[in-house]
């Protein structure tokens, strides 16, 4: 068998033709891009406010135990280890084994006694810092 030989009417995709394709995409990646990027931030956020309303629930179950929520020293951890002096534990509080870290990679901050209810439970969200605006808006357990 031998190799086919290109006729005359047959012939591939000229440069110009690529280049107006490859523009195309790049405008298509131009406008459709920021708004998916817009979506995962606004994803983010959502699992941020599922996972702080998770804990919540998981604090509710450990005070109907115990009696009192865990101290600030104590923190989070309290509902995957036992802490000392906690008669009536009966955790661990969460299905995994380790608290979980907010979407962006940080510790969700408890404190108790809360200053917004009867604790308080933040995601500093994009900036990893209090306060923030837009993306690195707080994320609370009161909100």
């Amino acid at each position: 068998m031998g190799q086919r030989k290109l006729q005359s009417n047959e012939r591939g995709f000229s440069l110009i033709e690529l280049l107006v394709v490859l523009a195309i995409l790049g405008l298509l990646t131009a406008i459709v891009g920021p708004k998916v990027i817009g979506k995962l931030g606004g994803a983010k956020r959502d699992a941020a406010e599922i996972q702080i309303a998770d804990l919540g629930a998981a604090l509710d179950l450990y005070y109907l135990d115990v009696g009192n929520y865990p101290s600030k020293e104590q923190g989070l951890g309290a509902l995957t280890v036992e802490p000392d002096g906690a008669s009536g534990w009966n955790g661990p509080y969460l299905k995994k084994s380790k608290l979980p870290k907010d979407p962006w990679g940080n510790e969700y901050q408890y404190d108790f006694p809360g200053k917004n209810g009867a604790y308080d439970i933040v995601s500093f969200a994009a900036d990893g810092v209090l306060g923030g605006s837009d993306d690195g808006a707080d994320i609370a357990s009161w909100e």
